[in-house]
């Protein structure tokens, strides 16, 4: 079973046949699909599933905090299936690949208080651009 359908499972999310190939899906590592991508391999498995049944679902699996809407510059929304997992982006510039990094540290302590502007932060988001290895 993947990850993600157990992380649902274990809130009380009601798991429909549609809703668990939508899960699938997304599970895994580096795993950031469009919407239309995640609806063509759920079709795969599922072919009577409707487009606007995957918007619905990955909508609810992004207000659960869930799964995170990545968005690049110019690209579709991508759908990361590890929001329960503090990480940053590497996007690369041309072909628009994502891949998860862990870097070391605490990336809020690079903004020290003083150029907080007295706001209280909540998360840090960094996303890393260059090219990926086959763009190189």
């Amino acid at each position: 079973m993947s990850d993600l359908l157990v992380r649902l499972r274990a809130r009380g999310w009601r798991v429909t046949s549609q809703r668990r190939v939508v899960a699938e899906v997304l599970d895994g590592d580096h795993v950031h699909l469009t919407a239309d991508e995640v609806h063509a391999r759920a079709a795969q498995r599922l072919p009577e599933i409707s487009r606007a049944t995957v918007y619905n679902t990955l909508g609810e699996l992004v207000s659960l905090g869930e799964v995170t809407e990545v968005s690049t510059e110019g690209r579709a929304k991508r759908y990361d299936p590890n929001g329960h997992r503090p990480h940053q982006h590497l996007v690369c510039s041309h072909c628009g690949t994502i891949r998860d990094v862990h870097p070391l540290g605490d990336p809020l302590a690079a903004l020290p208080a003083q150029l907080r502007f007295g706001f209280t932060v909540s998360e840090v988001e960094v996303t890393y651009r260059g090219l990926c290895p086959s763009c190189a």
